[in-house]
């Protein structure tokens, strides 16, 4: 079968994305901790780079050795340029404030919008529909206030704990959080040390300096607030973890704040029994921090979201390394698919979503309470939802969440499914999931749709986070 007759089929598939909107209204509300923040957005052409390299860096060598930490100006260009050769995106912190105002100064032009995962989803899943939405914040001045989506169905708590619309909270005495969303794209070039460099795809880099959730403070009145019986929610998205280092201060390591976090997320799912949780899991830096994830919250909740890049760092810290460089050297759907079945084991996580370039696999146990149907009619919303936050900008207004409905699946994710298709058929049996999206047997479900990419993309910011919460919200 052809691309152009199987691009018929799944837009046949994907007509069931009007109805999967309508219904996140049935929803009957959500929580989303734990980070919210500021996300300054640049776009970096090729040029500028070259510019702050050659005004900053002395030494090749700077570029290309070093730690994932910003201790300094060539820090945070290192990451830019290691990004930006390999088109992937990665967040690395900054953890010295003249480094950060060195920043603030530098790119000093900027959109503002709100960010962290906990933000991002909270928007989102409210513009689809979902209420009510609760969003935790770490901080809540007017400016991040102000970003939120002036919505009657968004909440979080004021300074007194008691919940208003998020939009309109203010809580004079916090702080501003802000992160740098350092974007660039594919096909622009940086010469640097007398090499030319051509950017593979659009990406980004991130340069974070974030207090309160570099220590993943949780909001106690929040928590309080929320726990009490006339609060009701089908869903607890957690985010923000991947901030955490195994030393944060003298007297704090980041495996207490894991620890610590769960005894509020215990009481959450005590109030709602029915709840499902999903951790997204995020670019995290240190290596002992994101091994004590998924060996604790990974293995207690009921789903898990991760892009390649965070499914090589997780078979790198569960002992599968030859697996990760596999992934790293080859990362096509049917490698990944292969580590998505190493961290099912390991985790026993009743359910996983990769969402990778051009295609989206959940992997699920089979009984799962979301079935292979709903969760593919899920996954398709999100991929038009996700396309339409790429080709319009924003997604903070309903009427731009439609701008992808009918376009068609990419020939990449096609080309993908079809690989996918023949190791499931030499490791699982016949199938036909290139024209259904779907393959079961009897323990478990993988569910894989091609997505719609959109050429020049005008931001891909919260993509992930965009994909995981309308992936599994909407699959109802």
């Amino acid at each position: 079968m052809t691309n152009i007759e199987l691009k018929k089929i799944w837009l046949e598939n994907y007509s069931s994305s009007p109805d999967q909107l309508k219904k996140m209204s049935e929803v009957k509300g959500l929580i989303s901790a734990f980070n919210a923040n500021i996300d300054a957005v640049i776009k970096l052409p090729g040029k500028k780079i070259e510019e702050l390299i050659n005004n900053h860096v002395e030494n090749e060598k700077v570029l290309f050795e070093g730690e994932n930490i910003i201790s300094s100006e060539e820090d945070l260009l290192r990451g830019l340029v290691h990004c930006f050769i390999k088109g992937i995106a990665e967040e690395w912190l900054i953890n010295d404030l003249k480094v950060y105002n060195w920043v603030n100064n530098t790119f000093a032009d900027n959109k503002l919008q709100t960010g962290g995962q906990g933000g991002i989803v909270a928007n989102i899943t409210a513009v689809c529909g979902v209420n009510p939405v609760y969003v935790h914040c770490a901080s809540l001045p007017e400016q991040q206030a102000a970003l939120f989506s002036d919505l009657p169905n968004l909440y979080s708590v004021d300074e007194n704990g008691e919940i208003k619309r998020a939009n309109k909270i203010r809580r004079n005495k916090d702080i501003p959080l802000i992160h740098y969303i350092l974007e660039f794209d594919k096909g622009d070039t940086v010469n640097i040390f007398g090499k030319s460099y051509k950017c593979p795809k659009s990406n980004r880099f991130i340069a974070t300096y974030d207090p309160l959730n570099f220590k993943l403070h949780i909001d106690e009145l929040f928590i309080k607030r929320l726990s009490k019986p006339d609060i009701n929610y089908d869903y607890i998205i957690l985010s923000g973890y991947q901030m955490l280092q195994e030393k944060i201060e003298d007297s704090i390591s980041g495996k207490e704040r894991v620890d610590y976090s769960m005894k509020p997320v215990e009481k959450l799912k005590n109030n709602n029994p029915n709840s499902i949780i999903h951790f997204e899991v995020a670019s995290t830096q240190d290596k002992i921090i994101r091994k004590y994830l998924i060996d604790t919250i990974a293995k207690k909740v009921d789903s898990l979201g991760f892009n390649e890049r965070e499914l090589i760092d997780i078979l790198e810290v569960i002992n599968e390394k030859e697996s990760a460089e596999e992934c790293n050297n080859k990362t096509t759907a049917v490698n990944l698919f292969k580590g998505m079945l190493k961290i099912y084991e390991y985790t026993d996580c009743p359910r996983l979503q990769l969402h990778m370039f051009g295609l989206y696999i959940t992997l699920q146990k089979k009984g799962f309470k979301i079935s292979p149907d709903q969760n593919r009619k899920g996954m398709q919303l999100a991929a038009s939802v996700a396309a339409a936050k790429a080709g319009t900008g924003s997604t903070d207004q309903k009427e731009n969440l439609t701008w992808a409905f009918g376009k068609p699946v990419s020939d990449v994710g096609l080309n993908e499914l079809s690989d996918l298709q023949n190791y499931i058929k030499e490791r699982f049996g016949e199938n036909r999931i290139l024209e259904t999206g779907i393959y079961s047997n009897n323990l478990i479900d993988i569910i894989a749709i091609p997505t719609i990419l959109i050429d020049n993309p005008v931001t891909l910011v919260g993509m992930g986070d965009t994909i995981s919460s309308v992936s599994l919200i909407s699959a109802i």
